[in-house]
């Protein structure tokens, strides 16, 4: 009775002699490729640009399904200035607070993992629009004390210089989206953390910028339209000069058709997978990690007022 209970082969298991073994599956498009990847990586979006009016019915906003955090923008027009900008993230806040089981605010990179894990969608307020500090040095730390992570820096004057060290002493990013390259140029030389580009523009940059901000470490997050041609293009631009450390995403004009297109286009001009993974979300984590580290460890005076 024992031997009828061992464990024999059955036919089934058993090879034909003769037979060669079935052969292995083959490889992985990209396309799949690509899908695997983002499934296990989410993007953070560096600009998130929601309607003028908030509607909680509205939210949560449209948004690619690949998409894991967002810094949303809190742009809003001159004659708003610092009150509108206030109003602006009192609603984002609350509308973030009626979407639960999809959104989380994120004050921090530890947080945005957190969001992550969690399966929640962060959303991190940002960029303010430079017209909204209303020059004052005590605006920019209040806009941090709300939650702000991000501030847009288009122009560059002794304020300027000043705000720089400052969102470097207190952890706010300093976004140089829409700067022409002698701002860029200028910001670089004082801040001594990477700098955001939240909605990129490589080709409005000769290439000694993209390396200046390959040297400072910067993430240069470049939107992604229905056809990836064109972001790819600029992608493997920033790739050569500034370096693979230094490109993102910004957003996709297309959410329904979302970020696959774009990852597989990458990955058949021979992107590794460690590198889509940095496009993904790893080098926009990396840029707001040293951000707050250096806001930690390099305690500066608070500029004037």
């Amino acid at each position: 009775m024992a031997e009828l209970l061992d464990d024999h082969p059955t036919l089934s298991t058993v090879p034909a002699a003769g037979v060669p073994a079935p052969p292995d599956p083959p490889p992985l498009d990209e396309t799949a490729r690509a899908r695997a990847i983002l499934a296990a990586q989410p993007v953070t979006e560096g600009h998130t640009e929601l309607p003028e009016s908030l509607d909680p019915e509205d939210l949560p906003p449209v948004r690619a399904r690949e998409a894991g955090a967002q810094l949303w923008s809190l742009h809003v027009e001159a004659d708003e200035g610092v009150i509108g900008t206030l109003r602006r993230i009192d609603s984002v806040r609350a509308l973030v607070a009626d979407c639960p089981e999809d959104l989380r605010l994120a004050h921090s990179s530890s947080e945005l993992a957190d969001a992550r894990n969690c399966g929640r969608v962060a959303a991190l307020l940002g960029p303010v629009g430079w017209t909204a500090l209303g020059g004052s040095a005590a605006t920019l730390r209040a806009y941090h004390a709300l939650g702000v992570r991000a501030v847009n820096l288009t122009c560059f004057d002794r304020f300027a210089r000043d705000a720089v060290r400052e969102m470097n002493r207190i952890g706010l990013a300093v976004d140089l989206s829409g700067a022409d390259p002698d701002t860029v140029r200028s910001a670089l030389a004082v801040t001594r953390a990477p700098a955001l580009l939240t909605r990129a523009a490589p080709e409005a940059l000769p290439d000694d910028v993209l390396r200046l901000l390959g040297g400072n470490g910067a993430v240069l997050m470049v939107p992604v339209a229905e056809d990836p041609e064109a972001a790819a293009d600029a992608l493997d631009r920033v790739r050569a000069e500034a370096g693979p450390q230094c490109v993102g995403v910004s957003h996709t004009t297309a959410p329904a058709v979302g970020y696959v297109p774009l990852f597989a286009e990458l990955l058949r001009r021979g992107w590794s997978a460690q590198e889509l993974v940095g496009l993904a979300h790893a080098n926009a984590t990396r840029a707001l990690r040293q951000t707050e580290f250096l806001s930690r460890t390099n305690r500066i005076r608070p500029a004037a007022a």
